[in-house]
């Protein structure tokens, strides 16, 4: 394990940068870290029960990848947003601060609705890839994943919807005649 978390530090974007510093871009750098994470993500997929249960626990941060957008339409309760495009290595730091602390990852794909804010992504393309490659890359090796796809409408999920989708939803109450359960 120390062995593996070494090669994975060895093939992070800074070190990588320095091989090649007439380039700020790393493909092979990339794939041998894609290459690196792929038995380590696999042994940190999580079912729902599990990830639930240690989304409560102290100090855990659940975090968004998806764009503000997105998130502002509807995440999961107590999640942290910062979009995938905006990882650097300072921006992460803010929002994760210890290197060590648990991280639970979700992302569209983890829901069955496909519908906004969570439409589907082609399965090879699933934003908890690159978000777990680029959290090993940057140094945070404490990251779980959710591996299964749920309903988002299932009350255990607890679902946050945004302002905007709670307004569409009342209209649409409005003029089905139905009084709003908001």
């Amino acid at each position: 394990m120390r062995l593996m978390l070494a090669l994975l530090l060895a093939a992070s974007p800074a070190v990588a940068l320095a091989r090649n510093p007439s380039s700020q871009v790393d493909y092979d750098g990339f794939r041998a870290l894609t290459a690196q994470v792929s038995d380590y993500r696999r042994s940190r997929l999580l079912g729902w029960d599990d990830f639930a249960a240690r989304a409560r626990q102290k100090d855990v941060l659940l975090l968004d990848a998806r764009s503000a957008e997105a998130y502002a339409a509807g995440h999961i309760g107590g999640a942290v947003n910062l979009p995938f495009t905006d990882f650097t290595a300072a921006s992460l730091a803010q929002v994760i601060g210890d290197r060590n602390r648990p991280i639970l990852i979700y992302c569209n794909n983890n829901f069955v609705n496909d519908r906004a804010p969570v439409r589907m992504k082609a399965r090879p393309l699933a934003l908890n890839i690159q978000t777990f490659i680029n959290l090993v890359g940057y140094g945070y090796r404490n990251v779980y994943e959710l591996r299964d796809a749920i309903d988002l409408e299932d009350s255990k999920v607890g679902w946050v919807k945004g302002e905007a989708a709670l307004r569409r939803e009342a209209a649409r109450e409005r003029l089905l005649g139905r009084p709003s359960g908001g």
